[in-house]
């Protein structure tokens, strides 16, 4: 009987083996995620993996969030860490930096970015510079996130890029994702960090959906705070740009690529600390420079590049002046046509790009 059983075990052993050698297990595939779901997902993941993290705003609990990138958290988690409050910028900022003080991670949610001026000096004088005048005894591990820049048919209020404001002070960490794997990864590092970090999303792109590599779909998958991404490829010209007209840039540089103009476009993720060294790398490879951005051009983020790299060791690579696009230099319109001419478009990026390169 022994000799019958081990008959019957050795070819079952022999086709498990076989289908141990032939079948493996599949990488998971790409899925196109929004970039809405994208930050939820980041959010997520942090809530469950952190329980110091919570997240405050207005309306981000039982509404799911004014723009729905809080949807699901407060059934999934409560109200002790998904936090309705008041229309005061200025109280629940406090209350969340106060929190930070006291070791936990709070996610602060402004409506839109416009209204974090209600509440700048929580942000700038009690989160930014707590490390510093504490001699690094206090840290204040904060995000502030909400969206960012122009949306559509919002006017004048509604419709700054805070990119400049905020990247000017030290302190701070600001970063300004473009896709839904920028969008991820960022969040979850901005989470973790010690610091107090800015987000700044972009209304418009919330709903826009992209590939999410099986990478990014990991719950250990970060994007460090400072690093820039090179987007595509390209010999002629640099072009740089951060959240939303990074697609604009690709979008020209498609176009230019039939006319024999190959750009090399650099999405910068992070405003501050800035990754001035992949610029200036791309720079003497190409010779040509054009920042492209949605907010003013006075002191804006096109200038501090340009700036720096005339400063450094890029400069004397450059064959033609920097040139910067910009959004206009006035208060956001509110009809549609004096909107359209007042933030960057492609045939914009595109007249930027011929000019630099003398065509």
């Amino acid at each position: 009987m022994a000799a019958v059983s081990g008959l019957v075990r050795r070819p079952l052993r022999q086709v498990a083996g076989l289908l141990r050698r032939r079948f493996h297990r599949s990488a998971p595939a790409t899925l196109q995620v929004t970039v809405r779901d994208a930050i939820n997902q980041g959010m997520d993941e942090e809530l469950e993996r952190d329980e110091k993290v919570f997240l405050l705003g207005e309306e981000v609990a039982q509404y799911d969030g004014a723009y729905k990138v809080s949807r699901g958290l407060w059934k999934k988690y409560g109200d002790k860490r998904i936090i309705d409050t008041p229309i005061s910028e200025m109280g629940f900022a406090g209350i969340a930096v106060g929190a930070a003080m006291a070791g936990l991670r709070p996610i602060c949610e402004f409506m839109t970015f416009n209204f974090s001026m209600q509440a700048i000096d929580q942000v700038i004088n009690s989160a930014a510079k707590t490390y510093y005048m504490s001699a690094g005894s206090q840290p204040v591990p904060i995000v502030f996130r909400g969206p960012n820049g122009a949306s559509a048919g919002v006017a004048a209020q509604h419709s700054q890029c805070f990119a400049a404001w905020y990247g000017h002070c030290p302190g701070l960490k600001v970063v300004s994702p473009w896709n839904s794997e920028d969008a991820k990864g960022l969040i979850k590092s901005a989470i973790r960090d010690n610091n107090p970090v800015i987000m700044l999303e972009n209304e418009l792109m919330y709903g826009v959906a992209f590939e999410l590599s099986a990478e990014a779909q990991s719950k250990d998958f970060l994007i460090p705070i400072g690093k820039a991404k090179v987007e595509r490829q390209g010999t002629h010209i640099t072009v740089v740009s951060h959240s939303r007209p990074v697609g604009h840039c690709l979008e020209a540089a498609t176009v230019l690529s039939k006319e024999g103009i190959e750009c090399e476009v650099i999405n910068m993720r992070t405003i501050r600390p800035m990754d001035i060294e992949a610029i200036e790398n791309s720079v003497m490879k190409t010779n040509h420079l054009v920042t492209v951005e949605g907010g003013w051009p006075q002191f804006g983020v096109g200038a501090e590049i340009c700036a720096r790299i005339m400063e450094g060791p890029a400069f004397n690579f450059l064959d033609a002046p920097a040139v910067r696009v910009t959004g206009a230099d006035v208060p956001m319109p509110y009809a549609k046509v004096l909107e359209d001419n007042s933030v960057p478009q492609v045939k914009d990026i595109i007249f930027a790009i011929k000019k630099t390169l003398n065509m």
